[in-house]
């Protein structure tokens, strides 16, 4: 039982009682007057009206604020729903965000590796090669083992090509030594021997300290001595075993010096 109904209960008890109290005085006065008894029936029935009119306004009242107890439930529960609305679409929102995050990322991962890629294609490297390190493009990188993998086959005239159109392409590449080195070889192959003579010397004067020069000392002299020219051949060889004696191709050049008339 609510409170307001336990006090509207009161309230009936207590007007009871009123009411019994008022019989009294009712039961004395039968021994009165017409004119008094009659004052005091309708005093007492204004009393009575008063007192019932007070009970229905109680009544009322109970009523009026169940409804509102029921109403305000009501709104509570139509209040929870709505909330419980607004959450599962802010979680289906959040989901939603949390899905598009992670598509995001991945475009930005894959975007990053394609950048890493290109950036790989045009980024020059650091390359070690004949004892010298040096950085090169990629592209150098390919141009090279491309006309390395030419000579490699044996096919002289084209990798000679190779080189030259390298050397034509890149004038300021650390590959520069080693092309002129393989370009005079594929030019000796090729009985190319004075296009050999020239690469070799312009190996030994603009890199002397490179580690491909004796080598290039020896065929140089090789490519003299196809030209008929043992004197230059001798000087070359003579020069070879001074500047590089601890060299594998000093020692060649002497057994070589020698044999040369």
């Amino acid at each position: 039982m609510t409170h307001s109904m336990k006090r509207f209960s009161f309230q009936l008890i207590a007007s009871g009682i009123a009411m019994a109290s008022m019989l009294a005085p009712l039961q004395a006065q039968a021994f009165l007057g017409d004119d008094e008894a009659r004052r005091a029936i309708i005093e007492l029935r204004q009393r009575f009206e008063a007192s019932e009119a007070r009970q229905a306004k109680l009544a009322e009242e109970a009523r009026s604020q169940g409804n509102t107890g029921q109403r305000s439930l009501l709104d509570l529960a139509n209040q929870i729903e709505q909330l419980r609305s607004e959450v599962a679409h802010l979680r289906g929102q959040n989901e939603q965000l949390a899905r598009e995050v992670s598509e995001l990322q991945r475009k930005q991962k894959d975007v990053q590796s394609g950048l890493e890629e290109r950036l790989k294609q045009v980024e020059p490297s650091t390359i070690s090669l004949d004892g010298r390190d040096f950085t090169a493009a990629p592209a150098e990188q390919r141009d090279y083992e491309a006309a390395m993998a030419v000579l490699r086959r044996s096919e002289f005239p084209a990798a000679a090509s190779a080189y030259a159109s390298f050397l034509q392409r890149y004038p300021e590449s650390g590959y520069t030594p080693s092309v002129l080195y393989w370009l005079g070889n594929a030019q000796y192959a090729n009985r190319a021997y004075k296009e050999a003579i020239e690469s070799h010397r312009r190996l030994i004067s603009q890199f002397p300290g490179h580690q491909r020069v004796p080598e290039g000392m020896l065929a140089l002299a090789n490519s003299q001595v196809e030209m008929k020219d043992s004197k230059a051949a001798r000087r070359t060889l003579e020069d070879l075993v001074k500047i590089h004696p601890g060299s594998e191709a000093a020692s060649v050049a002497r057994e070589r010096l020698s044999r040369l008339r």
